[in-house]
């Protein structure tokens, strides 16, 4: 089995800058400048010389890069030394390798958890009667 980043479907080279929406299947690697929306069911990696202002939304996200905007991964969000991201950020698995910058909030849970988990508060002395 090929490791995600041995299998690229589509690259956005260095010194190339694109602006507006984009989605797509398989795996993309983002190298140049992008600004707006990426929404995909699948794996985004931005690398270290990218430069990427822009709300995301796909199943892994892989970040070496810079990322200006709020992250949603369906599954995971790997950031990577140098990676610098600003925004907020939310997936079931997150990690932080040691050099990352990261300004924003983080929740590791589903959107579909939220109202699963939602807490129960008990009348006062109810809890320490039992």
């Amino acid at each position: 089995m090929k490791k995600i980043k041995d299998h690229i479907d589509a690259f956005l080279g260095k010194d190339s800058e694109f602006e507006g929406k984009f989605s797509f299947s398989g795996t993309v690697r983002i190298d140049g400048f992008f600004k707006g929306e990426i929404f995909t069911g699948d794996t985004l990696i931005i690398g270290e010389e990218a430069v990427v202002e822009s709300e995301i939304h796909a199943s892994h996200i892989i970040i070496s890069g810079e990322v200006r905007g709020n992250v949603i991964g369906e599954n995971k969000i790997e950031m990577l030394s140098p990676a610098k991201v600003f925004g907020n950020i939310q997936a079931p698995v997150i990690t932080i390798e040691a050099g990352v910058i990261f300004e924003g909030t983080c929740q590791m849970q589903k959107q579909s958890e939220k109202a699963a988990n939602k807490v129960a508060v008990l009348p006062k002395g109810k809890a320490a009667d039992k």
